[in-house]
Formats: C-alpha cells, structure tokens, sequence
C-alpha cells in the first residue's frame, strides 16, 4: 500500500496513548474511527482530545477552523468491526499481550486484506503480535510518545516479516504527522523502553536504599544530566503499573537480572499507589 492511499485510521483504545494518536490524525487531515469498549470511555476520550485542542488553540499552535475540521474528522464505535473501512489499524490499549493478541486475531477478518495493523505497544514482540493474524508482512510497532501531539519521535519496529513496503509506508505516513521515525528491531522494549526502564528502576532501588529522597535523586538527574524530568517524576507521569509491566517484558525478555523489577516498584503497584493518575506515586498530587 501507497501512503497517499492512506486516507482513514482506526485507533483502538481511548486512554492517554490513543486519545493522543487519534488527535493527532484527526488534525493532520486523517478520518478517524476512536474505537474503545464502552460509549463512556469514548466520551471521556473525545473530550480529552477536545480539551486538548482547546489548549494548543489558547496557546495559538493551531486556529478554530483547523481544531473544528480534526473535531469532525473523528467517528466513534464501540464495535472492532468498523475498522473494516480503514487502510491503517494502530492498537493502543493498555500493556497486556493477551489482550493484544485477542484484539488482532479479531481484527484480521474483517479488514480487507491489504489493510497494515500496527501496535503502538512500548515493549511487546512486534512478531509475536503480528504472528496471530494472516498478514504478518502488513505490521509493524509504531510505538508514539506521551504526549502524542507534543512528541516528535515515534519508534517503528519491524517484526521478523515485516514487508519494506509496509515499514516505508509507516515511515512516510509517520513523517507527515510531523514525527520523527526511528528504524528499531523487534527485542524486548526496543529503544527508548529498553534504556529508559532500567534508568527508572535504578532510581527507585535508590530510594529504596536510602541513597537519597525521591527529590534528591530527580534533582541530580535535572541538573546534573540535564534530564527535563527526574526519573521518579517521570514514572508517576507514566504510571508505575506501566513501568512495572515494562520492566517485567525486559526480565523476562533477556532473562538478566540486571532488570529486575524493584521490590519498592511492585509494592507501591500493589497498594494502588500508581503515580499521577491516582494522585498518588513517589509524589502526591491534587
């Protein structure tokens, strides 16, 4: 398939990632099905993104016309079949592999044959995904960055069939939604996750230890490395059920302990203390 006949995208899941993915087709011109399980989260998610709208046009980065045109470009369904019209199905519901594959294995009969089905997953095998349908040389991991519309990078990893055509096919789509496409092969968290995870993880056996309070730590990492966020600040914007669920594909991935989950991590997921979504995580929020 040609970029240019790319002309409707179906996201499925309406959480942080794929409110993001679907703002940001529906503003680059794109018609776009928000598919999730229930009409309530498909509010919430319409009027995330239209909030967020609202913001970049106070903020002047877009005008009301082009905020009413991405508005209108975006149809809702709660039913995976209506993806059948779509040259582009991206999956961005929540890190579980089980889930995953259920939602491609379901997806794969409906959708025409040359359809491409992508996964914005930050760690999961792209081959495996892939390998539950009958068009493994039509997918591919286009893995976004939170906050999408903000965001420049999005990793494109190939699975082990992943056709060329496919891969240039993302890459030029991802360069018109004004991304940055990075090549990436197909191991456990790919690039960003894979340095990223272990920095985070580090952090709270640090904590954990008593080297240095949770400010400490994220301010040696600002103003000594330079990072815009601290580690511990950036897992509560995460969420620490993320990082966790993360971390646990790299142990399992590579098998090295050097990935081990902190125990610190596990507990603070289990007592539900999960960062800026629940109010609370290494900080506390309003």
């Amino acid at each position: 398939m040609n970029v240019d006949e790319i002309k409707r995208v179906t996201v499925i899941g309406g959480g942080t990632m794929g409110n993001g993915i679907c703002h940001q087709f529906a503003l680059s011109g794109y018609k776009v099905n928000l598919i999730d399980t229930s009409q309530a989260l498909i509010d919430r998610a319409v009027e995330t993104i239209r909030k967020n709208m609202e913001r970049q046009v106070k903020k002047e980065v877009i005008t009301q016309e082009q905020m009413t045109a991405a508005m209108d470009n975006i149809r809702t369904a709660v039913d995976l079949n209506t993806a059948r019209d779509s040259q582009l199905v991206i999956e961005a519901v929540y890190e579980n592999l089980d889930v995953k594959l259920d939602i491609f294995r379901r997806l794969d009969a409906p959708c025409p044959p040359e359809t491409i089905l992508a996964s914005n997953t930050s760690s999961l095998p792209i081959t495996k995904l892939a390998g539950i349908t009958h068009r493994a040389d039509k997918f591919i991991g286009m893995h976004f960055m939170n906050p999408v519309p903000m965001m420049k990078l999005v990793e494109l990893i190939r699975g082990i069939a992943t056709s060329d055509e496919t891969f240039n096919t993302i890459k030029e789509l991802a360069i018109r939604l004004g991304k940055t496409p990075v090549e990436v092969n197909d191991y456990p968290g790919f690039i960003a996750n894979r340095i990223l995870m272990p920095m985070i993880n580090e952090a709270v056996y640090a904590l954990m230890e008593g080297v240095a309070s949770a400010e400490s730590i994220d301010t040696v990492m600002k103003l000594g490395m330079n990072h815009p966020m601290g580690p511990l600040t950036l897992a509560d914007f995460i969420g620490l059920d993320v990082c966790l669920a993360i971390i646990e594909v790299l142990y399992e991935g590579y098998g090295d302990p050097k990935y081990r989950p902190c125990p610190l991590l596990r507990k603070m997921v289990q007592a539900g203390y999960l960062g800026r979504k629940t109010g609370r995580g290494f900080y506390t929020y309003q």
